[in-house]
């Protein structure tokens, strides 16, 4: 990318950031070949995009007619059935094509597996000279198909039942929800039942009582075990009930969703209930999955919803002039805070526009804070954030084809347009799912004497690469057995100076792109370090999104020690990050 010349740069949409064929060398020999060659493509495709936008060649009002659905598998059905080979055959996916509605229920027969011998399980530790543990468990989701696009399905419900390997060692139900990867806070169901002074869901409980002796009474028939039980009992029976899933037993589970979350029941009693959790709508809930030691037998959907609901994420947009972002000052700002964030992520954006964003310095000016959008797949997207970006003034498109890969070319157009077009004193990097405490942030940078440079952060150490998996990075990528220390990514904050570092060494081709592995994303600066007032700037300068852990961690550059600084809780979010 290149600095571009530009009287009055507030005026426009688009990053001020333009590509070089210099920036990405497809000859670098550093390991870095594809990643530069996806690069150069994916600003060829990106720009090709925002051409077609500002030619008006793609109509908005194209994508507000109503879709015709294309197939069968489309249509509104008020029931929906599966039998066990049509399950499989669909891959181990219910469609409910237009999510569900008050009052609807899933009836599920199945028989859990046997349990099996697990070396390296994910639910149980191995004790002392163990090899293995012995798990049986599934897991049945409601999932949100249509929600996003390029990334994996939300789980707006998962019901993991654990017959066996648990690390309590003990028959556990555990449910919780994960979106865009982050999981939120599980809810476990043990064998207690809910105190009396608990939250109920619609009138019941969240988990009901089980036995949890260890006792085998496989020999023992229920009826001489019912028998001894009631001997002598001239008052009211306690029923205590079994744990409702037994290896090679058939079960019929029900799922419902009531006014205030779901419900499940096994074999007709009540097993628990889980409460509905913000962000999740049951129109959402498009899909329903069942994996793991089950044999499904059928699987039948009643009460759904007749009419089709619009899956358009845009539908989230609330366009309203209280929500615009005020204009951008003529004199430096204090703080400018960018926002990292996908094309597709209309409510996140909506939501921060609610939040955090109507915090007095921001709405007086005194902090800055937009969005930083790359272009996306789908034209429709485009057009929608184009009209979204035009009305609510927030947004800087940096035209590029998104990739998670090339996540870090937002950041350093978050360090161009804080440095230079906001002339802002501190620059913060941050992202959408993440809830800024504004006052906090700039209070703990202007304790930093201003002759100093700083980058602050939650900072990790001796974080090893990842050499397997989806986030694998290979050798020729990364070398070291190490990362060099970096900030957590959901927000960290510098000093301008480093900022105008940043920008300036990728202008001369110095800065290149080199790692992403899930975690990490790299910018190499390269050469000798460079000196910035109060300190020098590390060569390895990371710029990466992590889950933020309510802590400040103060740092010089370069980095060698932190002072650690209490920030605090701020808010309880199921999706959200807190700085």
């Amino acid at each position: 990318f290149q600095h571009q010349k530009q009287l009055k740069p507030q005026s426009t949409i688009l990053s001020r950031l333009s590509f070089d064929a210099e920036s990405f060398d497809p000859t670098a020999k550093d390991g870095s070949l594809e990643l530069h060659k996806s690069a150069k493509v994916a600003w060829e495709v990106g720009r090709k995009l925002w051409e077609e936008l500002e030619s008006g060649e793609v109509k908005i009002g194209s994508i507000n007619k109503p879709k015709k659905p294309k197939n069968e598998s489309e249509l509104c059905r008020p029931s929906v059935s599966l039998s066990e080979s049509e399950f499989l055959a669909h891959g181990k996916v219910m469609v409910l094509p237009c999510g569900l509605t008050l009052g609807s229920h899933i009836t599920v027969v199945g028989k859990p597996r046997a349990a099996h011998a697990e070396t390296n399980p994910r639910i149980a530790l191995l004790k002392s000279g163990e090899d293995s543990v012995m798990v049986s468990q599934f897991m049945m989701e409601l999932q949100g198909l249509k929600t996003v696009d390029g990334e994996d399905p939300p789980r707006i419900l998962h019901f993991n039942p654990r017959l066996k390997g648990d690390w309590s060692r003990k028959p556990v139900i555990e449910q919780n929800t994960c979106y865009r990867m982050q999981w939120g806070t599980a809810m476990r169901c043990e064998g207690w039942k809910s105190k009396a002074d608990d939250e109920t869901v619609d009138g019941q409980v969240k988990c009901e009582k089980w036995i949890r002796d260890d006792n085998d009474r496989s020999v023992e028939s229920n009826a001489t075990w019912w028998l001894k039980r009631l001997i002598g009992r001239t008052k009211k029976v306690t029923v205590d009930w079994p744990f409702p899933f037994t290896e090679g037993k058939l079960f019929v589970l029900t799922l419902s969703a009531g006014l205030e979350g779901y419900h499940v029941s096994v074999d007709g009693r009540h097993i628990t209930s889980f409460p509905y959790r913000t962000g999740y709508t049951l129109e959402d809930a498009t899909g329903l999955m069942l994996n793991g030691d089950v044999d499904v037998h059928s699987i039948f959907a009643a009460s759904l919803p007749t009419s089709h609901p619009s899956f358009a994420p845009q539908r989230h947009l609330e366009m309203s002039n209280r929500w615009k972002a005020p204009p951008l000052p003529e004199q430096p700002v204090d703080l400018f805070i960018g926002v990292l964030s996908a094309g597709n992520h209309f409510a996140e954006r909506m939501a921060v526009r609610k939040s955090w964003m109507q915090h007095k310095l921001v709405k007086s000016s005194h902090v800055v804070a937009r969005f930083f959008v790359a272009m996306h797949a789908r034209k429709e997207v485009n057009v929608e954030l184009k009209r979204e970006a035009e009305f609510f003034a927030d947004i800087v498109i940096v035209p590029y084809m998104d990739n998670y890969d090339l996540v870090v070319l937002k950041t350093v157009a978050i360090c161009e347009y804080g440095g230079r077009v906001a002339a802002a004193k501190y620059i913060m990097k941050s992202d959408d799912d993440t809830f800024v405490r504004v006052d906090a942030v700039i209070n703990e940078a202007k304790k930093v004497h201003p002759d100093r440079s700083f980058y602050i952060g939650n900072i990790n150490y001796y974080h090893r690469p990842l050499r397997a998996g989806k986030w694998a990075v290979t050798y020729e990528e990364w070398a070291e057995e190490v990362y060099p220390p970096y900030a957590n990514g959901p927000g960290y904050i510098m000093s301008s100076d480093i900022a105008h570092f940043i920008v300036s060494e990728f202008e001369k081709h110095n800065l290149s792109v080199i790692v992403q592995d899930g975690r990490c994303e790299y910018g190499d600066v390269g050469g000798e370090i460079q000196q910035l007032k109060g300190g020098g700037l590390y060569t390895q300068f990371e710029v990466l999104p992590i889950r933020m852990h309510r802590r400040l961690l103060y740092s010089s550059l370069p980095v060698t020690k932190t002072n650690d600084v209490h920030v605090g809780q701020v808010a309880k979010a199921d999706k959200a990050s807190m700085l």
